[in-house]
């Protein structure tokens, strides 16, 4: 073989490795890509206890329970499935019922999801994809959701001096 055959072929064999670790990696992170199950997903998908993975979705109204420590529970739903959710901690502050939250954590053998993190909505005018969709489909979805993003979007535009 002549150095410049070794060299293809050194080359070839090196990306032929890299293109299999990739594939390795993203089939490992499959289910982790996406970055949070709705409870209607949870329960297509019959995660085992114990599995960590974010759940995302709405606050129930009058589904919240203060304990003792800063226990609460409460339960997210997407407008056709709800889950019970078990936390202690300190909530954070734009945390209520009514108001998007994605939890960090696992369900137990009972089939309450006991979350280690509870991460609020910050903007009333922001909804994820999934979740606008999901309320679209149950019929929850309110027609000023898209005005409110869209007057918003419009005035940090002409803010930055974009023209409309």
């Amino acid at each position: 073989m002549t150095r410049k055959q070794r060299r293809l072929t050194m080359i070839g064999g090196s990306l032929a490795v890299l293109c299999v670790a990739a594939a390795l990696v993203l089939n490992a992170l499959r289910d982790s890509i996406v970055f949070f199950s709705t409870p209607a997903m949870v329960a297509e998908k019959h995660i085992p206890p114990g599995r960590r993975f974010r759940l995302g979705g709405l606050v129930e109204q009058g589904s919240l329970v203060r304990g003792d420590n800063l226990a609460v529970t409460f339960k997210v739903g997407d407008g056709s499935v709800t889950l019970p959710v078990s936390y202690k901690g300190i909530l954070p502050d734009l945390f209520r019922e009514g108001q998007g939250v994605v939890a960090e954590g696992a369900l137990d053998t009972t089939g309450v999801f006991r979350a280690d993190t509870v991460l609020a909505k910050h903007d009333e005018n922001y909804m994820p994809k999934d979740v606008a969709d999901a309320l679209k489909k149950q019929g929850h979805w309110k027609d000023d959701y898209g005005t409110k993003a869209q007057a918003t979007t419009g005035a940090s535009q002409t803010a930055q001096g974009v023209p409309q």
